[in-house]
């Protein structure tokens, strides 16, 4: 899904969107290998600065986009549309995390980026709507 958002936003978010790609092979390498003391060889784990990363991505897109008073429909222009469902897929894939940490020994990081990352394409998509100004707000009962 964020392959399919990168081909409607801009140079700046395909820059961010191109690099969370790659650090979701990293995650994927993280979860398929398992945690052991003293590894025959040391296992690809997802770099400790990487969350650090998004929740400074979410404070600098987050800053000139005026606050929600509503839920906001993922709805807009085609790039947000795609970033709203990069994140839903993000958080459903957070909770399957989440359940596998029940089960297995994983890695916390990797549980933090996935929540940062749905956080972060969120905001992303309010940015693509014109900084927020395009959001489709939610109306109750409508």
């Amino acid at each position: 899904m964020i392959g399919l958002a990168r081909l409607h936003v801009d140079d700046e978010l395909d820059v961010i969107l191109a690099r969370i790609q790659n650090d979701l092979f990293d995650v994927g390498a993280d979860l398929c290998t398992p945690i052991v003391e003293n590894p025959k060889y040391p296992p690809l784990r997802l770099a400790e600065g990487k969350t650090v990363e998004l929740e400074q991505e979410i404070d600098r897109f987050n800053a000139d986009i005026p606050s929600l008073r509503s839920f906001i429909l993922p709805a807009g222009n085609a790039a947000a549309t795609h970033l709203h469902h990069a994140r839903t897929v993000t958080r459903r894939a957070e909770r399957i995390i989440a359940q596998l940490q029940q089960e297995q020994d994983i890695s916390q990081l990797v549980l933090e980026y996935m929540n940062r990352l749905s956080d972060l394409l969120f905001v992303l998509a309010r940015h693509a709507n014109n900084q927020g100004k395009d959001d489709v707000l939610w109306v109750p009962g409508k």
